[in-house]
Order: C-alpha cells, then sequence, then structure tokens
C-alpha cells in the first residue's frame, strides 16, 4: 500500500476516473444554489441532482469529482471520535445512465488494489452487500473478493423516501488486530459494525428504483451510479494513522495550537486531545465557509458558523488559550488545502478578519453567559436544589454557545447535576422547528422519462428575433408525445424559437403562437429547458396543433423590452455594488421580471441611505453615458484571460460562453438578454433594501417608465405631507418635520413626568397597604396604569423597603401587567419573583419572567388580574 500526501491521493483519484472516460466537475461552493433542502452541500451528489433527476442531460454522463462538504448533524461528536468531521471532503465517481454494476465494481477494486494506483491488499478488504442482491455479490466474487470477505446485510439499501433508491454496496478495509477497540465476541466487531478495526472506504449506490408516493418501488428509466468515498478517512489508512486528525489535513493545524496553547501537547491527555480536534476542524469549517460567502448571524448557515466558532473558542479556553486565536488558523488551513482550494488562501485576510471580529463578540456574550450560569448555581443553592433545569442549559447552549459537556462540568464542580431530558426535549424542538422552516420538499425529484427522451435539436435564434417561423418537432401532452393537440395545456418544442427559457434569473418570455393564416392557436405563458436543453414552451392552446408543421412565434416585444433593460441594470449594479461596498460582494441571487429587477448580495450588514444614493448615482451616470452594450461568443478560457469576464452568482458554464460586456466598467458571462445601449434604461431608482437571510441583503429596484412612475408617486407623497404639514415649499418639509418630532418628544417627556407624579401620590396609597402571608410583608394591589408605570413603582418600592413582597397588577389600553419584586431576605427562604411570575401570567392569558428580584409578565386578559393577585398570595402561602 502506498503512502501519499492528502493531495496526492485527491489527484490520483480525479486522474483515476479521467481515464476512464469521466469529465471531473469542479467542487461546487458549500452553500447551495437553487437548492431550498439543503442548508449546506452535503455530500458529492448534492450539486449534480439536475443530472440524476433528468432536470439536465449532462454533456457526459461519466462525471467525477472532489466535493467539499458540511454536516452538523453529529456536531457533538467531532473531536470525541476518530472520524467525526463537520467539513470533509467527498470523493466520487457517478455514471448518469451510462454504466453500471459490470463496470463499477472492477473499477473500485482496481483504483484500491493496482500498483498503478493505491495498491491496497485486497485480503484485507471486505464487501457489505444487499442480500437479494446476487448479481453485485457475483461481481465482487469475480473480481477476487473472497466469498468469506463479501457480507450480506439487510441495512445496505439507500432510500431517502420518495425519489430515487436502490441497493448499495460498501468497502471496508481490516487495519488489523492492533486497531481492535472491542471483544472478540462483540456484536458490533465486524465488517460494517461500530468499531476501529474495520473502517469504511467507499460506498457505492446502485440507484435503479424510484420510490412512489404510494410507497411502491418501481424500476427508474435510467439507472445511475453514486458513490462517495471520505477523503480523510483514506487518507488516514495510506498514512498510517490511529485517526483521520493524525493526517496531513489537520496536524499542522494542531501543532500551531500548541504554540498558541498554555503549553499542553497533543497526545497527551484525552480531553486535552478533544479540545485539539474541535479546534482543527471548527477551523477548517468556518474558514471554508466565510471563504464561500456566509458570514456569522443568529440564523442559518450564519448560526452555525457562529456555534462552531464559539465551540472552538470555549475548547481554547480549556488548552489555555485567552483571546482571539482561531483566526490565526487560517493561513495554516489555506496552506493545506492550496492544490486543489486556492481560494482560502486567495482570501485569507478577508476570512481572518470575519472570524476574528465574531471571537470578540463572543468574549462579550461568554462573559454574559457565565453570569447567567453563576446565577442559576446560585439560586440552585440558596434553595438546596441539585439540578439544572433543561431549559436553562439549553439557553446557554442556544443563546451563549455553551456546549451540554461544558455547562455539566460546571455543575460537576459545584457537586450538581443537569437535567439533560430537558435539554434534549428543548434540542428536539429547535430541531423540528428548522425542519419545519425548510418545509417538506423533496431533495431529490424523480426522473421524467418522456422529456428525458426527446433529443430533438432546437436552437434559440431570439437574441436578434422577436418573431420567426419555425417547425413543429414536439408535442408533450400529460407526460405523452402526441402528433396533434387542439385544447388544453400542452408541452411544444420547435427547431427554432425566439423565446428566452427562464435562466439565470431571467424570467420566461410570453406571447403567442399562430398559424400561417395568422390566427393565434396557442398562448405561450413560460418557457423553460427540457433536459436535453432544448427551449420547451408552455402554452394554452386554443386551436389545432400539428407536430411537423409551421408556425409563426412572435414574443410579447414590449414585455422582452422591459426584461431586457432592467437584466443589463442588474449587472451595473452588481459592478456598482463591488465599488460601494466592496471587492468581497458578490451576487447571490437575482430575478428579471418586466416591472422590476431584484438583486441579492452577500452582507453582513444593511446598505446605508448614502451608499444607496452612490449606487444609484453609479448606475444613472452610466446610463446617461450611452454605452453600447456589446456581446461576444467566445471559449471560455479566452473570456476569462482575454476579457477578464466575471461570473454571474455560482452559474454553471460550458466551453463556449457568451460575454456581456459594457465598455469596460463590466465584463461578464451572461446568457440573457441585454439592451442594445445603456441610454434604453432612461432611468435607475431603488425602492428597497432588507435582509432575505444570513448574511444575505437585496436590492429592488425599477427603471425606466416605472422608475419615473415611482419617483411620481413619491413626489405626491412629499406634497402630500406638505399640505397636511402647512408647509408652501417642498424644501421645508424636512426642517419642519425635524420641528414636529422635537414638539413631540417635549409632548412625550411632560406626559412621563405627569406619569411620574401621579405614580408617586399612588404609590404613598398603595405602599400603605402591607399583608401579613407566612411571615412576609406582601403588598398586593391592581392599579389602571401601564408596564412603564408597575416598573416605576416597584423601583421606588426597592428605594422605601416597603415590603418582603411587591406584587402589582396593571391595566391599559385593553392590555394586561404584572410586576413581581423580591427582597432578598424573601429570596434567602426561596421566594424567587421568576417563579411567581410564572405560576401567575396565565390568568392573563400571557407569559413572562425575570431574574429572583425582579420579573414582569404581559397579557391579553385584565379581567384575570385579581384572580392572578390572589394565586400569588397562595404561592407565597406555600414558602
Amino acid at each position: 500500500m502506498k503512502n501519499l500526501s492528502s493531495a496526492e491521493i485527491r489527484k490520483m483519484f480525479l486522474d483515476f476516473f479521467q481515464t476512464k472516460g469521466h469529465t471531473i466537475e469542479p467542487s461546487a461552493s458549500l452553500v447551495p444554489v437553487n437548492d431550498p433542502t439543503l442548508l449546506w452541500v452535503n455530500s458529492g451528489v448534492a450539486t449534480l441532482k439536475k443530472y440524476f433527476d433528468g432536470t439536465v442531460i449532462p454533456k457526459n454522463p461519466r462525471i467525477t469529482n472532489a466535493q467539499k462538504c458540511i454536516r452538523t448533524n453529529d456536531i457533538e461528536n467531532v473531536g470525541k471520535t476518530a472520524r467525526h468531521q463537520t467539513f470533509f471532503e467527498m470523493l466520487g465517481n457517478f455514471s448518469v445512465g451510462d454504466y453500471f454494476k459490470k463496470e463499477v465494481i472492477p473499477w473500485a477494486f482496481e483504483f484500491l488494489t493496482s500498483p498503478e494506483w493505491l495498491d491496497m491488499d485486497k485480503d484485507l478488504l471486505y464487501i457489505t452487500t444487499y442480500p437479494k442482491d446476487i448479481e453485485t455479490q457475483k461481481l465482487w466474487a469475480e473480481v477476487g473478493i473472497a466469498q468469506d470477505h463479501i457480507l450480506k446485510i439487510e441495512d445496505n439499501f439507500w432510500d431517502i423516501g420518495e425519489g430515487p433508491c436502490g441497493p448499495d454496496s460498501e468497502i471496508f478495509y481490516d487495519r488489523g488486530q492492533s486497531f481492535n477497540n472491542l471483544a472478540e465476541d462483540d456484536p458490533e466487531n465486524y465488517p460494517g459494525g461500530e468499531n476501529e478495526r474495520y473502517l469504511e472506504v467507499w460506498n457505492i449506490v446502485f440507484s435503479e428504483l424510484n420510490h412512489l408516493p404510494s410507497g411502491k418501488y418501481v424500476e427508474q428509466p435510467h439507472k445511475n451510479i453514486d458513490t462517495g468515498m471520505g477523503l480523510e478517512r483514506l487518507v488516514s489508512i495510506l498514512q498510517g494513522t490511529k485517526t483521520n486528525f493524525e493526517t496531513d489535513l489537520f496536524k499542522p493545524i494542531i501543532d500551531h495550537v500548541e504554540t498558541l496553547s498554555d503549553g499542553r501537547k497533543y497526545g497527551t491527555s484525552k480531553e486535552d486531545d478533544i479540545s485539539f480536534k474541535i479546534i482543527a476542524d471548527h477551523a477548517r469549517t468556518v474558514s471554508f465557509a466565510v471563504g464561500d460567502g456566509a458570514l456569522p448571524s443568529n440564523e442559518g448557515r450564519g448560526y452555525v458558523i457562529r456555534r462552531l466558532i464559539r465551540r472552538a473558542v470555549l475548547n481554547g479556553k480549556k488548552l489555555g488559550i485567552d483571546g482571539p486565536f482561531l483566526y490565526k488558523l487560517v493561513p495554516i488551513v489555506g496552506q493545506i488545502m492550496e492544490s486543489y482550494y486556492p481560494e482560502v488562501s486567495q482570501q485569507k485576510e478577508f476570512i481572518a478578519k470575519t472570524i476574528e471580529l465574531e471571537e470578540k463578540r463572543f468574549s462579550e456574550t461568554l462573559n454574559d453567559g457565565l453570569s447567567l450560569l453563576n446565577g442559576i448555581i446560585d439560586s440552585l443553592r440558596k434553595s438546596n436544589e441539585k439540578v439544572i433545569d433543561g431549559a436553562d442549559a439549553f439557553k446557554l447552549y442556544d443563546t451563549y454557545g455553551f456546549p451540554l459537556e461544558m455547562t455539566r462540568e460546571y455543575a460537576h464542580d459545584e457537586g450538581l447535576e443537569v437535567d439533560e431530558n430537558g435539554f434534549k426535549e428543548n434540542m428536539e424542538e429547535q430541531k423540528q422547528r428548522a425542519r419545519s422552516a425548510r418545509g417538506t420538499l423533496q431533495s431529490m425529484g424523480m426522473q421524467d422519462e418522456t422529456l428525458m427522451e426527446i433529443k430533438t435539436p432546437s436552437e434559440f435564434v431570439g437574441y436578434d428575433n422577436n418573431e420567426i417561423k419555425a417547425t413543429l418537432k414536439d408535442i408533450v401532452v400529460n407526460d405523452s408525445e402526441v402528433e396533434s393537440v387542439s385544447e388544453g395545456q400542452a408541452q411544444l418544442i420547435f427547431d427554432k424559437t425566439p423565446f428566452y427559457a427562464e435562466m439565470g434569473g431571467q424570467v420566461a418570455d410570453i406571447g403567442g403562437i399562430y398559424d400561417m393564416n395568422g390566427n393565434q392557436v396557442a398562448e405561450v405563458t413560460d418557457v423553460q429547458h427540457a433536459p436535453n436543453g432544448q427551449n420547451i414552451h408552455i402554452v394554452t392552446v386554443s386551436s389545432a396543433l400539428n407536430k411537423n408543421a409551421e408556425y409563426d412565434l412572435k414574443i410579447d416585444g414590449e414585455f422582452r423590452e422591459k426584461v431586457r433593460h432592467n437584466h443589463t441594470a442588474t449587472h451595473l449594479l452588481d459592478q456598482a455594488l463591488r465599488e460601494v461596498v466592496g471587492d468581497r460582494t458578490h451576487q447571490a441571487g437575482s430575478l428579471v421580471e418586466p416591472g422590476y429587477l431584484r438583486f441579492d448580495f452577500n452582507s453582513n450588514q444593511a446598505l446605508t441611505s448614502d451608499q444607496i444614493s452612490k449606487l444609484e448615482k453609479i448606475v444613472n451616470e452610466k446610463i446617461w453615458d450611452a454605452i453600447p452594450v456589446k456581446t461576444e461568443v467566445l471559449p471560455i478560457e479566452e473570456a476569462k484571460k482575454r476579457k477578464g469576464a466575471i461570473a454571474m452568482f455560482s452559474e454553471k458554464y460550458g466551453d463556449i460562453v457568451r460575454v456581456v460586456e459594457i465598455d469596460d466598467y463590466s465584463v461578464e458571462f451572461c446568457g440573457g438578454t441585454h439592451a442594445r445601449n445603456t441610454s434604453e434604461l432612461g432611468l435607475f431608482k431603488i425602492t428597497s433594501e432588507s435582509a432575505i437571510g444570513s448574511g444575505i441583503r437585496r436590492v429592488e429596484a425599477v427603471t425606466g417608465e416605472e422608475a419615473f412612475e415611482y419617483l411620481s408617486s413619491q413626489l405626491q407623497l412629499l406634497q402630500e405631507t406638505a399640505r397636511n404639514m402647512k408647509v408652501n415649499q417642498l424644501k421645508d418639509v424636512p426642517s419642519r418635520a425635524s420641528q414636529l418630532v422635537d414638539e413631540n418628544k417635549a409632548l412625550t417627556r411632560d406626559n412621563q413626568n405627569l406619569k411620574l407624579k401621579l405614580t408617586s401620590q399612588k404609590s404613598a396609597e398603595i405602599f400603605n397597604n402591607v399583608e401579613e402571608i407566612n411571615d412576609f410583608k406582601v403588598i398586593a394591589n391592581v392599579i389602571p396604569a401601564d408596564m412603564a408605570a408597575l416598573r416605576q413603582l416597584a423601583d421606588k418600592w426597592k428605594n422605601d423597603q416597603s415590603s418582603d413582597i411587591l406584587v402589582l397588577g396593571g391595566s391599559a389600553d385593553k392590555k394586561a401587567s404584572l410586576v413581581v419584586a423580591v427582597n432578598k431576605g424573601a429570596q434567602s427562604r426561596g421566594v424567587k419573583a421568576g417563579d411567581v411570575i410564572k405560576k401567575i401570567a396565565k390568568e392573563i392569558q400571557g407569559g413572562g419572567g425575570g431574574r429572583p428580584d425582579m420579573a414582569q409578565a404581559g397579557g391579553k386578559n385584565p379581567a384575570g388580574l385579581t384572580n392572578a393577585l390572589q394565586l400569588a398570595k397562595d404561592v407565597i402561602k406555600s414558602y
């Protein structure tokens, strides 16, 4: 067996399958494109779905890749096991309806065992197969695997519900008795079991069936091969390391962490080793994630990044590392991965700065979390309780980044335990919310055999034509090819068409299909790409259409014209954003409609009004400069080198590309339709800017007639405002508005002062009414006041020390409010304001919480305030 570096192994795998006629697909971004079912790209096949479900037919049905992936479902196991990682690479070879078992099994055997390639000992390989898959078992025996090394396991069937599925075959490598961590008679001590001796190398999925919604399994029209080989595991085997973390993919990171620690060394302490591994893994993950445009935030992908950074920081503290340090590991990650992923080193300054800022933010949050935890521990100690509530443990985890094990450690030091079942319940509720937010979308659709089989060529000629004569080549109705159609819905393919198919954010053309007498026979409502690339027209038929007949195809010219203008505006806006916000800004999606345009870009900060003005000024200046918009079709490498063209959004491009050039200001790959000259846009105006997700902002804008109408409507609103303010000139509106704001502030201040006086007068009456309940002095009353007034009374009560416990209810604007305050003496006897408020808030149909000394609640049932106060008194009696 060869001893190779990770870079050599990756290259060898890709080279091997290239010799077998495969096209190497570049690793896609970790941030999925047009796939709402995924938070991250999590497998090699994830970026190839369009080929496997038949949406697109690839130029070459044989594909191989090394795909960077992120999975966080087992994050708590990272560092504790030999092979759990959040970031990993998946090596894969794929067949889209081409080769199948007879080819892929000998190839897998050849790559693993041939002296020309990895040169593994075939006698150390074990194969698991699906019991009913006799063909696979025979093929493995034919290539040279001993019969007693071919196991039949019921779990060897890949099925994710509706969609493609089929049996699979896993390849395991026997690392020898020295790696055996189980007793000989342990039921997991076999290839495929949970053990360290037999390491899974490769999984080959024979995707030959469709799992129907009814539960029935039927054969797929085209059988596919989908394989996955974890690079980190393979490197561990070839480099002879105990775990993945001693390989050249991780060890340089761990070595550098040692220099940052307080003298800790990897391999000397089990607990320290866990921290070293977590830091090394998370450094890789966040470096690649930020490099691919995801930024720390409180939701979605951003939350994952934030959580990983915080987890790494906490483990750094365990190693004696104080202050930000994770960002220092970015250059190390870049150096390790540079041979195949140069982007990390190319962006190392930006990535490191992003991580450092997040580390600094967390240091503040961490202190808040420690304060909360210490407060919880103090409360438990005073009340002689021994268990930290599961909800509190989850809050520490979810809000402050405390892993459960860290809360457990702190609790153990204080002689306490953690309600781990309660923690798990809260965790499951959060996961359920996340699943609900993602919806019930299928991860991979089923193949459409009819459309996949249609290979009639069709040429798009719409760049230069709005109307042409064309021959109808294919008619599809209800997923079947027909010779003619006279009414209803149909899908049509012509030998050529002026109709643009939806792509790259630009909506499809609409229009009509006419017979040779000029009569409309169908309305085109949408145009999409068929699996083999043709423009397929979705139409409503009003008169007979016949295959091989000639028709007149006319697009809606006004619709197309407005779309063209807005598409050109997105190119100008894209470049303007780079100038105003920064070079790191890139497109994250777009929509080009006739009435407006939408442009998404990566940023954690909202655009300021000044930035929006600059963007508008730049784009409008380019419009007024009347710049010709040129298009040219070039080989992709020539376009990159000679023109310096850049890609829009994460689109995939072929060998030949269309370049759209607006002077030397904007040069981009784009297959859409555009204005002939920027002057055609007339005017550009941004109408809104907002956040739409984790680290993603959205700009909406209009051009031409829509821009004029928008500005006109805004002017009318300003004129109406001026009339209402009794202002004669529009230029005086801002100063008058400022004056009114100041006057409103003064009135509000005066109103608050009056409320304070009234509150003081009420307090004298309220605080004189003290009851004795269970040896506590209690003041309990309901008054007509809002929450702000109740809090003011509670502050005055605290200063006056009028009683041990205060319970106030208030009603205002059909809303109910409750405040509970408890002095230190009552707290020492176990009374907690937060506990009391939780028990009584239900009476006002509300909820609340707070600290042991002060808590509040709001509700929508003022009629329940009297009952709430009586319940509070009953609660106090129980102490």
